[in-house]
């Protein structure tokens, strides 16, 4: 246990677009294991408010100080419910951290593209391509586990990416950072940036955007590190 301050035992997992909560398996069943609490947020993906309300909800059960946790669109999911007074600390895992008044999409700009992470959109929903979902989202993943995680992925309202955040948790929360390097979803360049901008503490990890299944015991070793410190972190 850290000298920092008192160990954190609550853990919240919010998932990104293009995927739901299974893909956080691994990530529970090692730190269940370690005693921790962990709940799993199911994002509806219809909105950032609607997600943030889902998370928010969830975080209200939590019976202490919580580590919230985000992959990818989650990081901009946390960096608006992470305001929240139970949350003493966050972790992005490859995942977005807009200031407040910035949407997600500003977040791209001036970064690279990523040509293998497909998007089909449908009414106003995306999905990730089917043929190139493995090659974009999970490319050291067996085929198996690609193609679960292909078939469990919930669409998201694109509309969301436009919409800003009114608030920046990690302005005022200690925050954590899992980088993929060889994320296919966010050029490299910007995931560094952000984490930076955010004053993360930067662990990067050899995997792709999937890193939360393919690197389970890693993304676990992050979020302990953010629970131990984070008391006495800020």
């Amino acid at each position: 246990m850290s000298t920092t301050g008192q160990e954190i035992k609550n853990v919240v997992l919010v998932h990104g677009a293009f995927a739901d909560g299974s893909g956080w398996r691994g990530v529970y069943d090692n730190l269940t294991a370690r005693g921790y609490r962990v709940t799993m947020v199911q994002n509806p993906l219809t909105s950032l408010e609607d997600d943030v309300a889902a998370t928010t909800r969830v975080l209200d059960l939590q019976n202490g100080p919580t580590i919230l946790v985000g992959h990818s669109w989650g990081g901009t999911v946390i960096t608006e419910a992470g305001v929240h007074p139970n949350v003493a600390g966050l972790v992005y895992v490859s995942a977005l951290a807009p200031d407040a008044g910035e949407t997600t999409s500003q977040q791209y700009e001036g970064f690279a593209p990523t040509p293998d992470f497909v998007i089909d959109v449908v009414d106003g929903y995306g999905f990730l391509n089917h043929d190139k979902f493995k090659a974009g989202f999970a490319a050291d993943a067996s085929d198996a586990d690609a193609a679960f995680l292909r078939d469990a992925q919930v669409p998201i309202n694109m509309a969301a990416f436009a919409t800003p955040v009114k608030n920046a948790a990690w302005r005022d929360k200690p925050c954590w950072a899992a980088i993929a390097t060889q994320d296919k979803a966010f050029d490299q360049a910007m995931l560094q940036h952000m984490a930076n901008r955010i004053g993360a503490k930067i662990t990067n990890v050899a995997a792709s955007h999937a890193l939360f299944m393919t690197q389970s015991g890693t993304v676990a070793d992050v979020i302990v590190t953010a629970a131990q410190n984070a008391t006495g972190a800020r």
